[in-house]
């Protein structure tokens, strides 16, 4: 058996603030501490085999609360980083709405332009960050079990989870978000001759709530408040 889990960062006070917090490197608050030593008691009993991390703190630190747990050494990837914003970093999804509409609106509507004009666009984060999973798991061995937990972010979790499931992009934006510290996993079919993935949980670790910071203004432009 071969599993991924996609582990999402602890909250932080851009994730509150709702900004766009792409690959700036905004630290964990004091709840997304809280929530990161709560999350990794469950995942340790879930036996990872390795931790692997975005590079950027958050992540990072996230991921820190785990080894601790667990003795597991954590490999650093940049590879995993949340996608460039380009000019809507550190800017909340009113203000980019406001100053961008037009390119905001098509972006969180799936189109896979440069997020903010000069950022990266969804494909170009797909590619590394499964790129680097894949690195790090070992297909050529279907009998031995692995358990790799993947830290990361909400978006780039996102594109991992269209690109792994083989979702149309333009569909991507039906998989929910990951709330501050919940995560998915993906497991490899048993039935299958050849390698394919399936969603075995989506969300864990938190009951339904508000996903704070969901690509930066996703949520509001879906369900507008009053």
């Amino acid at each position: 058996m071969k599993q991924i889990i996609l582990w999402r960062h602890g909250q932080t006070d851009w994730n509150v603030e709702n900004r766009f917090q792409g690959s700036s490197d905004i630290p964990l608050n004091s709840v997304g501490k809280y929530q990161a030593h709560k999350a990794a008691q469950i995942l340790r009993d879930m036996e990872p085999t390795k931790i692997i991390s975005s590079d950027l703190s958050r992540a990072f630190f996230t991921a820190a609360a785990l080894s601790e747990l667990t003795g597991l050494e954590i490999i650093k990837d940049q590879r995993l980083r949340e996608t460039h914003g380009g000019k809507w970093e550190g800017k909340t999804g009113a203000e980019n709405r406001a100053a961008d509409s037009e390119r905001f609106i098509r972006w969180i509507d799936g189109a896979d332009d440069p997020a903010g004009e000069t950022g990266e666009r969804r494909s170009e984060v797909a590619a590394r960050a499964v790129t680097s999973i894949f690195s790090h798991i070992n297909l050529n061995e279907r009998e031995k079990d692995e358990r790799l937990v993947v830290v990361t972010h909400g978006g780039t979790a996102r594109c991992i989870l269209g690109s792994v499931l083989k979702i149309a992009m333009s569909d991507w934006g039906s998989i929910g978000g990951l709330a501050n510290a919940s995560w998915s996993v993906v497991e490899e079919s048993r039935y299958s001759s050849s390698i394919k993935w399936l969603l075995a949980e989506h969300n864990a670790f938190t009951v339904p709530e508000p996903v704070l910071g969901d690509e930066s203004g996703s949520n509001e432009l879906l369900n507008p408040k009053p």
